[in-house]
């Protein structure tokens, strides 16, 4: 019992011990963080491997539809020259400089057919890589759209320089129109739909981690609030007005319109009614 007891007591010495040898490096700011600075190999491939066991696990269950339709995989060599692109590059194409100077690199996607299946390239696609500049593109794209691409990430080891090129010509990828009766208000995704439209960057918001800026008014409270913006009745109707148009609302204001569709703004405004 007593050497039990002594190597809990041992065990806590060394976690304390632990604990605060990782506070006083943070602390001292010798860790650089530049995007000049790469990781050390061992911290990268750890990285690498943490990332491919959370990808294969998320997508566990995914059923991707059939992926063959050249339509579809016209469609998403588009989606991938609007969305990928600058940051992947492609056969003959070189990656942007925002893609070229981040860190860890974004590499090219030749060969991430070889390494993730198409459930799992949707995945990661649709939900995006944090802490790695990944973005999600579920609220930018629709899920057909989502698809298109995987099914010409699918197709793109294959394509020559000149064939990747001549894939590429063609108007904008913008997605279709959501379908229409819209699905009710859901404030669990408006509350993801916050950090996806950048509204944590400028707004404290209770529940939606976040640095602590003071460029526009934190949000607690929200929906105890007689007005909008000193012009409207807090109505959820006229939430969704501010939330997608605000110099509409007030031609004044700094708060800039975010190109926030109508489903993902009510969804928001579905969460910002829960904040008393």
């Amino acid at each position: 019992m007593k050497r039990a007891t002594t190597v809990v007591v041992a065990l806590a010495g060394l976690a304390v011990a632990a604990a605060a040898g990782a506070a006083a490096f943070v602390w001292s700011g010798v860790y650089d963080i530049s995007a000049t600075a790469q990781h050390t190999q061992p911290v990268f491939s750890l990285l690498e491997l943490a990332g491919q066991r959370s990808i294969r696990r998320h997508a566990e269950g995914i059923v991707a539809p059939r992926l063959d339709d050249p339509a579809q995989v016209a469609r998403g060599a588009l989606c991938y020259r609007d969305k990928c692109m600058v940051c992947h590059g492609g056969p003959g194409v070189a990656q942007g400089e925002i893609g070229r100077s981040m860190q860890p690199l974004p590499g090219p996607l030749v060969d991430a057919p070889q390494r993730f299946s198409g459930p799992e390239l949707y995945w990661t696609v649709k939900k995006g890589i944090k802490m790695s500049g990944m973005p999600a593109w579920e609220y930018r794209i629709s899920d057909a759209d989502l698809w298109a691409t995987v099914a010409f990430l699918q197709r793109l080891p294959a394509l020559t320089p000149a064939q990747f090129r001549a894939a590429t010509l063609g108007e904008a990828c913008d997605s279709e129109p959501a379908a229409d009766p819209l699905p009710a208000a859901d404030a669990v995704r408006g509350k993801l739909a916050l950090t996806q439209y950048a509204c944590n960057a400028c707004h404290l918001i209770p529940g939606v981690t976040g640095s602590r800026v003071h460029v526009g008014p934190p949000l607690a409270g929200i929906a105890s609030r007689g007005l909008i913006a000193g012009k409207l009745a807090n109505t959820p109707e006229h939430l969704v007005l501010w939330i997608r148009d605000p110099q509409r609302v007030d031609p004044g204001t700094a708060m800039p319109a975010m190109g926030v569709g109508e489903r993902d703004a009510r969804d928001i405004a579905a969460y910002l009614a829960t904040l008393h």
